[in-house]
């Protein structure tokens, strides 16, 4: 499990009170259908990846290609990271 992948259950369970332990939560576990992530919940969800990993996400990636599970939110985060770099050259 990568360390990005980690930080996301933490924040499920203790920013976004998910009831399911870290340890349990399937990479492809889906945030909405397994987890009950409501529609609040995935707004926090974004919100606290900015923080937490210091990047932005753009309203076209907030789509549910992207915020359906650990796997494809931690596939976001690390493009994200990837590019800040990039944009900080660019200013």
């Amino acid at each position: 499990m990568t360390n990005i992948e980690s930080t996301i259950k933490h924040i499920l369970v203790d920013d976004l009170f998910i009831t399911v332990p870290p340890s349990e939560i399937g990479l492809d576990d889906n945030f909405r259908d397994v987890l009950g992530l409501d529609s609040l919940g995935f707004i926090e969800l974004r919100t606290q990846c900015e923080y937490v990993f210091g990047i932005t996400i753009s309203d076209e990636d907030f789509v549910p290609e992207h915020f359906s599970s650990v796997r494809t939110l931690t596939r976001l985060v690390s493009l994200r990271q990837v590019v800040l770099p990039n944009e900080a050259s660019v200013q």
